[in-house]
């Protein structure tokens, strides 16, 4: 018996490709999830699009948008590339039982997690704990993470565990904080900036300091934790997070000359994979995640 030949079906690359764009109604965002350039992106969504011999996204200058056929595709595609992602995950965690995957945004991994691991480490030694930084919070139900450990806007979303509010307020050395009784003293420092936070100096200055101008000019750093650095170098006075530097302060190494704290209303949380997957072990290391 002879079966008949499958009909040929769209690459798997261009059906990601669409279903990213379409989710983020972007290709430049949809680049940036999947690791690849927007043009890549436009390119394997025209090649699904000559597939169905139909538009899927309308091009304008500003940016794409879905056609009807693009909106009335998008949520099966959805749910089948979770799916498929639920899938690879959980085989994944079959063939390693004993690893521990975490995401974390780059600063977050380097001041707050990355000196709680070897107490974890230690407690748990049959266990591998991988940590991988991110600029952006993973899909967890695509992606092989166990926890993701980022910012999340007041209110947290559910099964997500906050592990404290984020303030922001000015931090220095102690030799550079001899000179400061008063926010008005910040005038005539070297503030220190981080680019991935460029507003903050801004919000604190509207909040303690309205009638004031903010100086624009100072070094400006791509990694919070470069720019914690040199603020304990003496470098200049840095807008401190609480939720990462409790242990700069603590030391001694970094001190906040004044009591004006702005609260940003987000928290540093954990999220937690969904896959039911080492769920016992996950809890132990939250667990001692959350310990003082």
């Amino acid at each position: 018996m002879v079966s008949p030949p499958r009909p040929k079906m769209p690459g798997l690359n261009s059906l990601r490709a669409f279903e990213s764009a379409a989710r983020h109604e972007s290709f430049a965002d949809a680049a940036i999830e999947l690791s690849v350039t927007p043009g890549a992106i436009a390119q394997q969504v025209k090649s699904l699009e000559i597939w169905t011999g139909k538009k899927l996204f309308k091009r304008h200058s500003q940016g794409v948008e879905l056609t009807a056929l693009g909106v009335g595709t998008l949520s099966d595609f959805t749910t089948a590339f979770d799916a498929l992602g639920e899938a690879v995950i959980k085989l994944r965690a079959n063939a390693v039982p004993q690893e521990i995957r975490i995401a974390a945004l780059p600063s977050i991994a380097q001041l707050w997690l990355s000196p709680k691991l070897p107490e974890v480490r230690a407690a748990m030694p049959d266990i591998i704990i991988s940590l991988t930084a991110l600029e952006k919070r993973p899909i967890m139900m695509r992606e092989p993470f166990d926890l993701a450990v980022f910012y999340n806007e007041r209110p947290i979303p559910e099964k997500t565990i906050a592990v404290g509010d984020d303030w922001i307020f000015p931090v220095c050395s102690p030799e550079i904080a001899v000179n400061l009784n008063r926010p008005e003293d910040l005038l005539d420092q070297v503030l220190l900036h981080d680019t991935a936070w460029s507003g903050d100096w801004k919000n604190w200055f509207y909040r303690f300091l309205p009638d004031q101008k903010l100086h624009v000019t100072g070094p400006a750093f791509s990694l919070y934790s470069l720019a914690v650095e040199e603020a304990k170098n003496s470098a200049g006075i840095l807008m401190g997070h609480s939720t990462l530097i409790g242990e700069q302060l603590a030391s001694g190494a970094l001190v906040a000359p004044f009591d004006h704290k702005l609260d940003i209303k987000r928290s540093l949380t954990i999220e937690i994979a969904g896959h039911g997957v080492n769920t016992s072990v996950l809890q132990n290391i939250i667990e001692m995640l959350l310990l003082e």
